[in-house]
């Protein structure tokens, strides 16, 4: 076959190549424990899987959907954020559903970028952002996130001539890999550098309602003239354990969403409208679950973290997701250190250099398994 220069420069997806090695120690009869991947073990609640059977009855559902959502879904969204942040949204125009929030992150950059445009990434970062920038041919250029920042990117620090090129800025708060959180002053500061620049400004949020204080994180749509040049991403995945039901939105600009929708209009048909109605019952009468949820993996957290520091590992204090971010001992790299505890316990955990140069010296925990199982993955990696 002919050479495709655009595959060849796409890694490999971190979590693909995780799961083959898993399957190769499993055929060896090894029991493997997965802390790698962050997908809920908790299931999607019971009220919210029951109204489904409800809107799949529904021969009006077995047509095609609207191109950008029913509206029953998009007015849930606009409630969603009234409610939670005080965000008025027009469902119509600056609310648009998604297959999935990782589906409408990498259509945007097709959306909002010609070849060899820059846009800039930070890292570590959801390895996404990444791919899909070289599919649509474009010039990377990367924030560093670092621990002393609280892994903020420092603005300041971009190149003026980058600033003025460059078509999208992407970031992601509460933030994969790490669990930080961004402060209103981050944001306002970021809002001012898209409008000043003319830089499109996205947030993915999937992780807006998992967080381990009691103190929110804040949506990037909160700040004043964000909807000017600003949209955010969100998820039923991780807010409302849907992640296998392929569910998202995108929120904000309305300019940003409509180029959007001319890419997905041309490459997708819309989710199912019966999922849709299912997530609008989700988002309207089941405000609660991630409360639950939160709680729960609060103790998972205080379990790794306080058996990694028994070991002396250190560990980030993390404000949200659910995950668990340490530094590796310093004789080995992120890579090593991952393969070794695989190796000799049948635990799989994340290297932090799957996400980006800068998560060198770092493994990611992810807390989505039970309590027992937790237990003793932790007890296996201490004993190594």
């Amino acid at each position: 076959m002919k050479f495709v220069n655009r595959t060849q420069k796409i890694p490999q997806y971190i979590f693909s190549k995780l799961d083959a090695v898993k399957k190769q120690l499993e055929q060896k009869g090894i029991e493997i424990i997965d802390l790698g991947i962050g997908d809920p073990d908790i299931p999607t609640p019971e009220v919210i899987v029951n109204s489904m059977g409800n809107y799949i009855k529904n021969p009006k559902n077995y047509k095609y959907p609207p191109y950008s959502g029913i509206d029953e879904f998009k007015k849930a969204v606009a409630n969603y954020y009234n409610k939670n942040y005080n965000v008025d949204l027009d469902y119509n125009a600056e609310v648009a559903a998604l297959i999935g929030s990782k589906e409408g992150i990498a259509h945007l950059f097709l959306s909002l970028t010609d070849i060899d445009d820059y846009v800039i990434l930070p890292d570590p970062a959801y390895p996404v952002y990444q791919a899909a920038a070289i599919i649509a041919g474009c010039n990377i250029f990367k924030m560093p996130l670092k621990e002393e920042n609280n892994y903020l990117p420092d603005l300041s620090n971009i190149d003026k001539e980058i600033l003025k090129k460059a078509k999208i800025l992407i970031v992601n708060y509460p933030n994969n890999p790490t669990g930080a959180v961004a402060d209103e002053e981050f944001y306002r500061n970021l809002i001012r550098l898209g409008i000043e620049n003319d830089i499109a400004i996205v947030n993915d949020g999937a992780y807006l309602q998992i967080y381990k204080s009691d103190i929110k994180p804040k949506s990037l749509l909160e700040i004043p003239y964000a909807k000017n040049i600003a949209v955010e991403f969100g998820s039923l995945s991780k807010s409302y354990n849907m992640s296998g039901w392929r569910l998202g939105y995108v929120a904000g600009s309305s300019e940003i969403i409509k180029k959007l929708m001319i890419i997905k209009t041309n490459f997708d048909s819309g989710q199912f409208s019966a999922i849709q109605q299912t997530g609008a019952y989700a988002l309207n009468y089941v405000s609660d679950f991630s409360e639950y949820i939160n709680e729960i993996y609060k103790d998972r957290r205080k379990i790794v973290e306080d058996k990694l520091k028994e070991k002396n590992y250190y560990v980030y204090d993390s404000k949200g997701t659910f995950y668990v971010w340490f530094k590796v001992p310093n004789n080995l790299s992120s890579e090593e250190f991952s393969k070794l505890v695989l190796e000799k316990t049948g635990v799989l955990i994340t290297p932090g250099n799957a996400f980006g140069d800068f998560g060198e010296g770092y493994c990611r925990i992810s807390l989505t398994v039970n309590k027992n199982k937790l237990i003793e993955a932790m007890n296996r990696i201490v004993n190594m």
